[in-house]
């Protein structure tokens, strides 16, 4: 999950859209120039040669203070951004050199092509109109489990109308319930 003083940790497939915005938020709150940076990607430390108007990347032997500031905080990106993968996630990404890179090639490995986003979106329409009660399950468990579907839909792009997600849920209520239910039901307006 992360905490003020612990990065978020991404350890599946399945959590990286919670885990992306977690990061982004604590990345952000720890310090901005790691988010920069990840966005932006590494900094070139470059200079102009005298009497030219030719712009060249300045050698490391030349670097002052700001520069190797500059260059740390780009390693300071990418460590805070390698820390935050599992092991068996890190390892699949060991080659890429800059935090950019990084964040850039785990958004196309875990949201994929328009192809797998639609892909997905079908996926959870499909979980959203088989949702229902689960026997033995307590109506706190159904609602987090519904209130997490109708999140995970709403960031994947899936736009329902509150009348629809209401409905939806006073549908899939337990047995037990189906007083209320019908009480509800006679409400005109189910927004």
């Amino acid at each position: 999950m992360g905490t003020a003083t612990r990065v978020p940790r991404l350890l599946s497939f399945e959590g990286f859209n919670e885990w992306k915005f977690r990061f982004e938020h604590n990345a952000k709150m720890k310090d901005s120039n790691i988010w920069r940076s990840i966005m932006m990607g590494p900094q070139r430390i470059t200079y102009q040669r005298a009497g030219s108007t030719e712009v060249l990347v300045k050698p490391v032997a030349q670097y002052d203070d700001d520069d190797f500031a500059k260059v740390e905080e780009d390693e300071k990106a990418l460590s805070t951004l390698t820390m935050a993968l599992s092991p068996e996630i890190a390892f699949q990404f060991r080659e890429l050199q800059s935090a950019k890179e990084l964040w850039d090639e785990l958004i196309e490995v875990y949201e994929g092509n328009e192809d797998m986003k639609r892909s997905r979106q079908d996926l959870l329409q499909k979980k959203f109109n088989m949702f229902n009660h689960v026997l033995g399950e307590t109506l706190e468990s159904q609602l987090q489990r519904f209130i997490s579907l109708a999140t995970e839909m709403r960031t994947a792009g899936i736009l329902l109308q509150t009348s629809e997600i209401n409905n939806k849920l006073v549908n899939s209520l337990p047995k037990n319930w189906d007083m209320h239910v019908a009480v509800i039901k006679k409400t005109k307006d189910l927004n």
